[in-house]
């Protein structure tokens, strides 16, 4: 494991740094060990895009695709390209706008046999999320973290205070918990993200998919007036 703390990606929250931008408009970036970037995209679904070099390419194609039709679109555009880690190597996906690290379904199947880490901003609030699973379990997730949950909500606490976050409260003013959340990144895959590494990477690129929308079997009406009667009404799909 890698000794990497929020002192070491200070870099994100420089004027002229890529993550400027990501911060800006909501980035997600995911990791997984052990698949190649087409497999990755593959898994999640999405539709080739042919390959791009660089992060400036990267943006370019997510404001071409974003903003060139009529109406914002459901689908966004994911880069996807290997960087050396702990155990060999790992796939990097790295998206605008898009979401495919926090879908469970995708994780889920991303991470089974191996792990997959994300972290992510939704731009503007901002609502920050990081998420690591391990063969196919989520284990821990949090947007603050002090509120975490997942299958093993505290086996990191150790390691999120090296990295620099609070697992039991704000952290001191001094520190960006942005950039611990990168450290913390590191420490469980060891991918060193530099700006370096985003800016010059070959991207796979692939279109994915808006997310489908559950499958539901029934509807269930419980409810109890204020003279304490119950109506309770099980409504199945196939009969609607």
């Amino acid at each position: 494991m890698t000794s990497a703390t929020a002192a070491d990606y200070g870099w994100i929250r420089s004027s002229s740094s890529l993550f400027a931008y990501a911060l800006e408009v909501g980035y997600t970036l995911t990791l997984v060990r052990g698949i190649l970037p087409e497999e990755l995209l593959r898994v999640v679904g999405a539709e080739p895009r042919g390959v791009c070099e660089g992060s400036n390419e990267l943006i370019e194609q997510h404001e071409a695709h974003a903003y060139g039709a009529e109406e914002w679109p459901e689908s966004f555009i994911a880069g996807a390209f290997t960087g050396r880690g702990e155990g060999g190597d790992w796939t990097l996906a790295l998206e605008f706008g898009g979401d495919l690290g926090t879908r469970p379904r995708l994780m889920e199947a991303l991470s089974a046999g191996t792990r997959a880490v994300s972290h992510s901003s939704n731009g503007g609030k901002p609502m920050d999320f990081f998420h690591w699973y391990e063969n196919g379990e989520l284990r821990t997730t949090f947007e603050w973290p002090a509120s975490r949950t997942g299958s093993t909500p505290d086996e990191l606490t150790a390691v999120m205070r090296e990295a620099g976050l609070n697992p039991t409260g704000d952290e001191a003013p001094d520190v960006d918990r942005k950039a611990a959340v990168f450290a913390l990144a590191e420490r469980l895959t060891g991918v060193q993200v530099t700006e370096q590494l985003l800016t010059e990477a070959e991207y796979g690129m692939g279109e994915v998919p808006e997310e489908p929308a559950e499958e539901w079997e029934s509807v269930t009406i419980d409810i109890t007036d204020a003279h304490g009667e119950r109506t309770y009404v099980r409504l199945r799909r196939d009969r609607l």
